[in-house]
């Protein structure tokens, strides 16, 4: 990912009665983006999901459309509020509807809700009832108009946050003062690759077979070497619409593999925005009959794993002299290397074995330009003497909140013993 130079501090976006009309993704959105072509018959998706329909003014399916594409906003005050959570895997989306009576433009306008948790895997049958707190909203790009989605989080009738609410502990450690004071930003790069439904292999790939070697298809164009472009332009334009602050995509170097990137973000800010772009994928996938995988190795074999590296600067680190800050940093993100491991996304070991651009996971490293390491710090970084680093280790199925408040933790409050530090200083000096 690029150099983080400036944050954009959007944890919200103010929603108003007449502040945005533009097209909601609908199929006929879809549509468009994929082929960009006027006719009567339009097709969806890439040739090995295409599915092609009539489109008369009277069918049943431009019916159904005319009523999706609805503007609603001259008739009623009321919009749709969509409240997002996760689910009992950790990494599982949910989401329900609920109508309110105006436009809202903060989070604290908008009432708690609730639902079962005995149903997602975060409740028993006998007490299910689980409270969702709306914390952060975005933009519907599906439903258009001055309807939102909403990202929240599952506390229990009593006011606890449940064992799955990551959320509340990364809140806690970003409302720390020293913390605060030091501005963290984070540049998250988030890898997917998608699957073809049924069969659950990679798109593009023969049934049952494989594709040729890695090396065409990343950043790459063509019908041979790009699957899934469409999907993964529709999800860039419905983010921007969203107002999630992503700065960039690219084809990944597993053929069926891409990746969108999310920042600079400030804080708690960062878990709020790619959550909701996770969910904004589930949603463009489920349109285009596509599977979704955040595996973090879906393709055993010489393939490419799924990451989700995380860019990470302190003000401290931005500012001359931030080069040894960043030093200082990686001795101690060093000596926390186990607890990081084990908070960075389940199967992460078939990952990081040292092979396709990952360091083993049972070793720390760091190195300039070297993203066969733990951590990498880029040539500019080292050149200015101040930037950021690279975290190469989290899973593409990590939570945000966990890993953004992990770093922050580890980087700014922890301190280890002078013993410890001298020890890892002599093992990092060996690496470099």
């Amino acid at each position: 990912m690029a150099q983080i130079l400036a944050p954009s501090i959007q944890w919200q976006v103010g929603v108003t009665k007449n502040s945005f009309y533009a097209r909601p993704i609908t199929a006929k959105f879809l549509d468009s983006l994929l082929l960009n072509q006027k006719g009567k018959v339009s097709a969806r998706g890439s040739s090995k999901f295409r599915v092609s329909a009539i489109k008369s003014e009277n069918s049943t399916i431009n019916r159904l459309e005319n009523l999706l594409n609805l503007d609603v906003t001259p008739y009623t005050d009321k919009i749709i509020a969509e409240y997002i959570w996760i689910g009992g895997s950790g990494i599982d989306l949910r989401s329900k509807s609920k109508t309110i009576s105006k436009p809202v433009q903060h989070p604290s306008e908008l009432t708690k809700w609730n639902y079962d948790g005995s149903s997602t895997g975060q409740a028993p049958g006998e007490d299910s009832e689980v409270i969702l707190y709306p914390q952060s909203i975005f933009r519907d790009p599906f439903r258009g108009g001055n309807n939102i989605l909403v990202i929240c989080d599952s506390y229990t009738p009593a006011g606890e946050p449940i064992p799955t609410n990551k959320r509340h502990r990364a809140a806690n450690i970003f409302s720390n003062q020293k913390v605060i004071d030091e501005v963290p930003w984070y540049g998250i790069e988030q890898e997917y690759t998608l699957l073809q439904p049924n069969v659950k292999w990679p798109l593009g790939w023969p049934v049952g077979g494989y594709p040729g070697p890695q090396g065409p298809y990343y950043c790459g164009a063509g019908a041979d070497k790009s699957f899934g472009r469409d999907i993964s332009d529709a999800h860039y334009k419905a983010c921007l619409y969203a107002g999630i602050n992503i700065s960039g995509t690219n084809g990944e170097v597993m053929p069926g593999q891409w990746e969108y990137q999310v920042g600079p973000s400030v804080g708690i800010e960062a878990g709020d925005h790619i959550w909701c772009s996770r969910y904004i994928l589930e949603r463009i996938t489920e349109q285009a009959g596509v599977v979704l995988s955040l595996d973090p190795k879906p393709i055993e074999g010489d393939w490419n794993g799924a990451g989700c590296h995380t860019n990470f600067s302190t003000k401290s680190m931005r500012e001359d002299g931030g080069f040894e800050v960043i030093k200082k940093a990686i001795l101690n993100l060093s000596l926390r290397h186990k607890e990081h491991i084990s908070a960075y996304g389940e199967g992460n070991e078939r990952r990081l074995t040292g092979k396709h651009e990952t360091a083993n996971i049972n070793t720390f490293s760091w190195g300039v330009a070297n993203r066969g390491c733990s951590v990498r710090v880029g040539r500019e970084t080292e050149k200015q003497g101040k930037g950021y680093l690279e975290d190469r280790r989290p899973a593409s199925n990590m939570d945000p909140y966990v890993v953004t408040s992990l770093l922050a933790e580890t980087t700014i409050l922890w301190e280890p013993t002078l013993e410890a530090e001298a020890l890892a200083a002599q093992k990092l000096a060996l690496n470099v």
